[in-house]
């Protein structure tokens, strides 16, 4: 039997942090993530925005009894599109949307709307476990806004699904964000 799909590009890689199973492996074309923010949150999330020459991994998993509804409410910051001309997987879907915030109600994101490292932590602890490290450099590769400040959260994570990091998954998150050249401030 064929479920409704959707494609997740960032915390929900992290099987550990949903219960939205199975989960499959996927790339969507036409797609690239970008760090932004909008009205409906305080600080930035990821967002899949639409570039023709772009491509993303992440990963589809089942809409939970096929219940757009309560995705929709989970995802309520970003629209649904349809998306399964786009998405290349081995599932058996009848349809997969990729959720994305409104280009009109999304801003880059600022000190006052910065990146969570606690987010960021989690995000790329699911794309070294789904994709291994040469999947976090794509990540990194495929994501634009890196200039964007971070809130160095760890401590203290504000994000609600944070997860404790070991020390080499600190290290590759440190490391990777030295490269992009990001600000980290307290």
């Amino acid at each position: 039997m064929k479920h409704a799909y959707f494609f997740g590009y960032g915390s929900l890689v992290n099987a550990t942090t949903h219960d939205f199973t199975p989960v499959f492996t996927a790339k969507a074309k036409g797609w690239r993530r970008g760090w932004r923010y909008t009205p409906d949150r305080k600080v930035a999330y990821l967002t899949a925005i639409r570039d023709d020459s772009a491509e993303i991994d992440g990963l589809i998993a089942p809409v939970p009894d096929d219940n757009w509804e309560d995705l929709d409410h989970r995802e309520r910051a970003y629209e649904r599109h349809a998306a399964a001309h786009e998405i290349t997987h081995e599932a058996e879907a009848s349809e997969i949307a990729i959720y994305a915030i409104d280009p009109a109600r999304m801003a880059r994101p600022t000190q006052d709307h910065p990146i969570l490292l606690s987010y960021l932590d989690v995000v790329i602890q699911g794309y070294l476990k789904v994709f291994g490290p040469e999947g976090v450099t794509h990540f990194a590769e495929t994501t634009d806004g890196w200039h964007a400040p971070v809130l160095n959260d760890r401590e203290n994570p504000i994000y609600p699904r944070a997860r404790v990091l070991n020390d080499d998954e600190r290290g590759m998150v440190d490391d990777m964000l030295a490269r992009v050249g990001s600000q980290i401030f307290k």
